[in-house]
């Protein structure tokens, strides 16, 4: 006899990670001999991913203490925010912006600086976040992930390999198969944070490793447009109701019902700014009434459901 959460997602947590789209991507390898220093400008609702390949150099952001980096780590900056990279302390760092490149396409680029010295390389790449999910599990990650070279990084040297490779021979597709590798690079860090950093399992990242809170994100990921309720979810997991609703607030920070919205309403926002119809996407994530579905998606968008699809559609014509 199957038990009530017998066809829940095996592991919540990597359905999780398999929302985490990222676009826009841009590649850079960088030829550094020392003395050499680079300053890497903040960008808006980007991340900024670098792994060193060969040498060394030390990493400076705002408020924290030099990391030191060598040959085979890898670091993220999931909010995009400014730093320097630098081979000492003392070293001058011009803005990267204002140092001349050689554009092997328009999303790669070679970048030769530095005094002679010691030599480095790094590949260093900026990816646009543009999609809610992907900024909801971006939002809760530290200001700087570090992962250590070990046999783990092995895969995320082969994924980089794959990158220079890709980009170098100008393929056709092969800017989607650019934007698909950081996807892939970028969930790599995220997983191995999850499994070294204790601090990694709080908060939402925790209730995604809670046994049955995890399942009950997964299944509202997995069919956002079912018509869930507190009891229904209960069941599927299996707890009681009361037991439930509050172990999912004291998780979460947020109630089961005001989740599933937030949940629906961004999945809504990302199919109006493809175009979609407000009627067809209302229908579309279990909404009965165009109008339920406007004053749920302005209470938490900000925006009418009418005005994200005209802008949507201003921006895509030519």
């Amino acid at each position: 006899m199957q038990t009530p959460w017998a066809d829940a997602p095996p592991d919540p947590l990597g359905e999780a990670l398999h929302h985490l789209r990222l676009s826009g991507t841009f590649y850079c390898r960088s030829e550094l001999t020392a003395p050499w220093g680079l300053t890497i400008p903040p960008i808006p609702d980007h991340l900024w991913i670098h792994v060193v390949t060969a040498g060394g150099c030390r990493l400076e952001t705002v408020g924290a203490a030099p990391v030191p980096l060598r040959a085979g780590d890898v670091v993220l900056l999931p909010h995009g925010e400014g730093h320097r990279l630098r081979s000492g302390p003392d070293t001058i760092a011009p803005s990267v912006m204002d140092l001349p490149h050689t554009m092997a396409t328009d999303r790669y680029a070679v970048l030769h600086h530095g005094s002679g010295g010691e030599a480095t390389t790094l590949i260093c790449g900026a990816v646009r976040v543009d999609t809610p999910g992907a900024r909801d599990l971006l939002d809760l990650l530290p200001p700087l992930l570090h992962v250590d070279a070990s046999p783990r990084t092995e895969w995320i040297e082969a994924t980089l390999r794959l990158v220079a490779a890709e980009a170098r021979e100008l393929r056709p597709g092969g800017e989607a198969v650019l934007t698909r590798l950081a996807d892939v690079l970028v969930i790599q860090v995220v997983r191995s944070w999850l499994d070294t950093d204790p601090a990694a399992r709080t908060g939402w990242l925790g209730a995604l490793a809670d046994p049955r809170i995890g399942r009950a994100i997964a299944l509202i990921h997995r069919d956002p447009a079912r018509a869930w309720t507190v009891a229904s979810l209960a069941a599927q997991v299996p707890m009681s109701r009361s037991a439930f609703a509050a172990r999912f607030t004291a998780l979460v920070g947020e109630p089961v019902l005001a989740y599933l919205t937030r949940r629906r309403m961004h999945l809504a926002l990302d199919r109006l700014r493809a175009g979609a119809g407000v009627a067809e996407v209302a229908g579309g994530l279990g909404y009965r009434s165009e109008a339920a579905f406007g004053r749920a998606f302005a209470r938490v968008v900000g925006a009418t459901p009418g005005a994200v699809r005209r802008g949507a559609l201003t921006t895509r014509r030519p």
